[in-house]
C-alpha cells in the first residue's frame, strides 16, 4: 500500500475496491496492455510470493487499495551501531487531530510541572535534582550522525498537499531533486490533483508554502516530478543521490516524511531486503505500478509517500512508496488508517532517476518491454505467456523483442538473467529496472524442456 496520508490499500490479492473484479488468471501485457479477462488492478506499498496487504502511503491512498499478494493483479504488461554512536495524502483532519492530541499532552505536562514546583516550594521534604553537564561529544551530533544528516536534509524535504477539483485529496512528501528546483515524489501523491485540475501546495520545513504544478507523471513506475510556481524567493538545495545498486542488506537507513500530517518526521532502520517485487495501484486505483523495491524496517506511515529513504551518509537511495499492513487490508478508505509494522518499500533511486529525467525532458515516461502478454496469477512457477492477447490480439507482438528471440504463447519465463521469475508482476518489475536497448537473458520452459534466449528490450512511451 502506498504511504499517503489518506491511506490506500496495497495489493493483497491486488484488487482495489474501485476496480471491477475479474479472473486473476487473465493475461496482461508486459508492456502494459490488459487482455479481455485481465484481473483487477492491485491495491497499493511495497515478493515471492509477496505478503498480503501492500498499501500506498500518500494522498491517493484514499482511493483505496486491497491487500495481499500477486493473486489478482492489474493490467500491466560489522558489529556496533551503524550510526557510530557510543556503545551502550492522511486526511488533514487526522493530522489535525493528532496535532491537537500532542498539544494537549504538552499543555497537561506544563500544568503538572507548575503544580509540582508550587508544591515543592512548600514542602520541606522535597528532593533536589542534579542538572546534567551536557557533553556534546556524548550526544554524537556530528555531521555524519542521524541528527547531523537530518538537520542538513530537512530543508530539502517538503510536504505536498494535493486537492482534487471536488475537494478530495491528502498529503504526501517530496524532496528537491536537482538544482533547477524539480521536486521528486510518487505519482499517487499528486494524482488526485493532476487528473482533475486540482491544486498542489508545497510546504517547506520553515513553514513557507508555494503552489506547484505536475510536470510529468509515470503511473507504472509511481513516480512524478513537480515544480514550484512563483518561487523566486526560495533557496532550493537538492539532496545528494546515492546508488541503490550498491545498497546491501543490513545497511542503515533514514526516512524523512510527513506521516499522518506530521511534517519533518525522521525515523531510522536498516535495509531488510532488496529486489522485493511489489505491485500497487495509483491514487485513482485505475493503473498498476510495479517496483523491485528496497525493503526497510524504518517506520513509514501514511504521509511518508514520496519522501526520501537515505543511507548512513545522507544520500538518497530510494523513494518511500508503500507499506505492508498487519490487517491484510493495508491502508483502506476513510474508515481505516494502518501504521508501520516494520515493512516499508521504496523505489530504488537508480530507477527513479532515469524516470525523472524522462519526465523532465518530455513529460512522458518510457517503459522497457519484451512484447508479450502474460498471466498475472501468482503460481510460483513463473510468468506464462498467454495464448491470446488483449481483445484477440497476439500475445507475442509480431516483430517484437520476444518474437525475434523465438518465444511463443504458452512459454513460461522462469528467469531474467540471474533473477528467478515466479509471476507476471515479478517479470514486469524486473524488466522495468532496465532501460530500452538493454540485452537480457530469458530462461523459459516449453513442453517441459528448459530453453534460454537473448532479448534486446524494446520500449513503450507514455502510460496510455
Amino acid at each position: 500500500m502506498s504511504t499517503e496520508n489518506e491511506g490506500a490499500v496495497g495489493p493483497s490479492e491486488a484488487k482495489p475496491p474501485t476496480v471491477p473484479q475479474a479472473s486473476d488468471s487473465a493475461p496482461v501485457s508486459a508492456s502494459g496492455a490488459q487482455t479481455p479477462d485481465a484481473p483487477p488492478v492491485p491495491a497499493t506499498p511495497p515478493a515471492a510470493p509477496p505478503p498480503p496487504g501492500f498499501a500506498p502511503t500518500g494522498p491517493g491512498a484514499a482511493h483505496g487499495h486491497s491487500g495481499g499478494g500477486w493473486g489478482q493483479q492489474p493490467p500491466y504488461g560489522g558489529g556496533g551501531d551503524p550510526w557510530g554512536r557510543p556503545a551502550g495524502p492522511a486526511k488533514k483532519s487526522i493530522g489535525g487531530l493528532i496535532a491537537a492530541v500532542l498539544a494537549a499532552a504538552l499543555v497537561a505536562g506544563g500544568v503538572g510541572g507548575g503544580i509540582g514546583f508550587w508544591a515543592a516550594g512548600r514542602d520541606d521534604t522535597a528532593s533536589t535534582t542534579v542538572t546534567a553537564t551536557g557533553n556534546p561529544e556524548a550526544l554524537n551530533r556530528k555531521p555524519t550522525s542521524v541528527s547531523g544528516i537530518a538537520q542538513k536534509a530537512l530543508p530539502s524535504v517538503v510536504t505536498i498537499e494535493a486537492q482534487g477539483a471536488t475537494g478530495e485529496g491528502g498529503t504526501g512528501t517530496g524532496f528537491i531533486y536537482d538544482k533547477q528546483g524539480h521536486i521528486l515524489t510518487n505519482n499517487h501523491v499528486v494524482a488526485s490533483a493532476a487528473e482533475s485540475g486540482g491544486k498542489l501546495t508545497v510546504t517547506f520545513s520553515n513553514g513557507k508554502k508555494y503552489d506547484a504544478e505536475a510536470l510529468g507523471r509515470a503511473e507504472g513506475y509511481d513516480v512524478a516530478v513537480i515544480k514550484l510556481k512563483n518561487a523566486s524567493d526560495v533557496s532550493l538545495k537538492p539532496l545528494p543521490l546515492g546508488r541503490s545498486a550498491n545498497v546491501q542488506v543490513g545497511d542503515a537507513t533514514i526516512a524523512i516524511g510527513a506521516p499522518f500530517g506530521l511534517s519533518g518526521t525522521v525515523t531510522t532502520g536498516i535495509i531488510s531486503a532488496k529486489d522485493r517485487p511489489v505491485a500497487s495501484s495509483d491514487g485513482g486505483g485505475t493503473s498498476a505500478s510495479y517496483m523491485s523495491a528496497l525493503q526497510t524496517d524504518a517506520s513509514i506511515n501514511p504521509g511518508n509517500s514520496g519522501g526520501p529513504l537515505m543511507d548512513a551518509a545522507g544520500n538518497v537511495i530510494g523513494i518511500n512508496s508503500a507499506i505492508q499492513s498487519a490487517s491484510g487490508g493495508g491502508l483502506g478508505g476513510e474508515s481505516q488508517q494502518s501504521g508501520s509494522i516494520g515493512l516499508g518499500f521504496a523505489i530504488p533511486i537508480d530507477q527513479a532517476k532515469r524516470v525523472a529525467q524522462d519526465l523532465i525532458k518530455t513529460g512522458r515516461p518510457v517503459y522497457p518491454q519484451i512484447g508479450v502478454q502474460v498471466g498475472m496469477k501468482d503460481t510460483g512457477d513463473g510468468a506464462t505467456i498467454a495464448q491470446t492477447g488483449n481483445n484477440g490480439t497476439d500475445a507475442v507482438t509480431p516483430g517484437g523483442p520476444a518474437d525475434k528471440a523465438g518465444l511463443q504463447p504458452g512459454d513460461t519465463i522462469t528467469k531474467l538473467d540471474n533473477t528467478v521469475i515466479d509471476s507476471g508482476p515479478t517479470l514486469i518489475s524486473e524488466i522495468w529496472q532496465h532501460k530500452p536497448g538493454d540485452r537480457v537473458t530469458l530462461t523459459y520452459k516449453r513442453a517441459g524442456k528448459e530453453h534460454t534466449a537473448q532479448v534486446t528490450l524494446g520500449q513503450r512511451a507514455g502510460d496510455k
